[in-house]
């Protein structure tokens, strides 16, 4: 497996081993052994899967302590700008983000620890996306910032977003308090 540390502080790139043939692919995308080598010890308890149309963008949500999630994502059809931005106060990389194109062909993975903000666009039609998760949702300890914040100036593909009516009424990150 390839590894790749972000310029965000924890984010990580892997890309896993993929074996090819006539048949197809193989590869693993998950091996507790393995990975922990490289993002920790972390007990995944939930997996996540949202199918979704081209220009879709969902984001940027978290999940506050003690419910806090560290997600380990990835595309299975399809493609996707996917963003991780720190929300954690004492970071060095505080209110920076990363983005990463993920897809089927690129297989791809992100390590996003707790303490960040998550979001995606999809930039293909039927995009299957795969998230592990730490820790279970629970709709109390759920946040989220304004997916297009002027401040933070994600590099979004879309001109006109899909965006769920939640997503367009949350907080400017100048307003938010983080609580990491």
């Amino acid at each position: 497996m390839e590894v790749n540390k972000s310029h965000v502080q924890d984010v990580l790139i892997l890309k896993p081993r993929v074996f090819e043939d006539s048949r197809g692919y193989f590869l693993e995308s998950y091996n507790r052994e393995r990975y922990q080598e490289y993002i920790g010890e972390h007990l995944f308890v939930q997996d996540n899967e949202s199918l979704s149309s081209r220009g879709v963008v969902r984001g940027l949500h978290f999940q506050r302590p003690p419910f806090a999630q560290g997600k380990l994502v990835r595309v299975i059809k399809g493609a996707v700008l996917d963003v991780a931005l720190d929300i954690r106060k004492d970071s060095p990389t505080y209110g920076q983000f990363h983005c990463e194109i993920l897809s089927e062909e690129n297989k791809m993975q992100m390590w996003i620890p707790d303490g960040f903000a998550h979001g995606f666009e999809t930039l293909e039609d039927n995009t299957i996306f795969s998230y592990k998760c730490t820790n279970p949702y629970n709709v109390e300890s759920e946040g989220s910032i304004y997916w297009n914040d002027p401040t933070l100036n994600i590099p979004w593909q879309s001109d006109n977003p899909i965006i769920s009516e939640k997503d367009k009424l949350q907080n400017l990150f100048d307003n938010f308090n983080s609580p990491f």
